[in-house]
């Protein structure tokens, strides 16, 4: 059941992603708002997935929750360049994106599969 939880989080935290990618794409910074709810989001998904770990969950869970805390280690950075004023690199955009989908795509065949 938490795993469930996690990919409803994990979901609409990825929605929020995307509007802020949207930014960085067009050389902007995002609101302020919608990143601190992207990062909340993802954090509270990132404990709901320990969770999941915690009791028993192994396998694609625990892998799925290393690579959505490296992902999240990617936004740490983002959100420190977002601090001093600048508009991210798109490469790093994309990584970071990249490992999160990665992560939220393994933790989804737990549900399905």
């Amino acid at each position: 059941m938490l795993v469930t939880y996690a990919v409803i989080i994990f979901a609409i935290t990825a929605l929020g992603g995307l509007f802020l990618a949207s930014y960085v794409l067009r050389g902007r910074l995002a609101p302020w708002a919608v990143s601190i709810l992207h990062a909340l989001l993802g954090a509270a998904g990132l404990v709901v997935l320990l969770l999941a770990v915690l009791q028993g969950g192994a396998g694609r869970v625990t892998a799925a929750l290393g690579l959505l805390v490296v992902a999240a280690l990617g936004g740490f950075y983002l959100a420190s360049l977002h601090l001093r004023g600048t508009v991210a690199p798109k490469g790093v955009v994309f990584l970071h994106a990249g490992l999160a989908v990665v992560g939220f795509l393994t933790l989804l065949t737990v549900i399905v599969m």
